[in-house]
């Protein structure tokens, strides 16, 4: 199907889901709940994908009673390529790029596999210049979506935004 957009892992989806809520609660802890209810994606799920942001350095977590997360890093200096790269790397677009379980005999004289390579170069070259304060910034209806609903801050920057 022309036009068709690449499939994307659900951990990835959650991801950048669990990166947009944080960045568009900035100045306070969100908890896995929140996130959960309003990504709809289940707790479990998240716990996961939220543990490894945090290796990686994208959240940071607290623990306990008032615990919850936050950005690692200002949403500026977030780059969307890197998350894709980071959490899409280790499944092989084909069989053929496994290192293991490659039972693909056509591997070293395939064509497809330099057009893959070639078609996953094109899909990073097209995520790297986009950070995640450029997907937020004046997203108006993203933020009314991710954000807290009586934040009077946030109305006051929506109200702004759409004058």
């Amino acid at each position: 199907m022309a036009g068709r957009p690449v499939r994307v892992t659900k951990r990835t989806n959650i991801a950048m889901r669990v990166l947009m809520f944080c960045a568009a609660n900035p100045g306070r802890l969100v908890t896995k709940s929140e996130i959960a209810q309003r990504c709809n994606a289940s707790e479990n799920h998240l716990a996961q994908v939220i543990n490894q942001l945090a290796q990686l350095g994208y959240l940071k977590t607290q623990r306990g009673r008032n615990g919850g997360l936050e950005l690692g890093r200002p949403a500026p200096d977030i780059v969307i390529g890197d998350i894709f790269r980071a959490l899409e790397a280790p499944v092989p677009l084909a069989e053929c790029f496994a290192d293991v379980d490659n039972t693909c005999p056509l591997t070293e004289a395939c064509r497809l596999r330099t057009a893959l390579t070639e078609a996953a170069h094109a899909f990073y070259a097209t995520l790297d210049p986009i950070t995640l304060d450029q997907l937020m910034c004046d997203n108006v209806p993203l933020l009314e979506i991710l954000g807290p609903g009586c934040d009077t801050a946030r109305k006051a920057a929506l109200a702004s935004v759409t004058e």
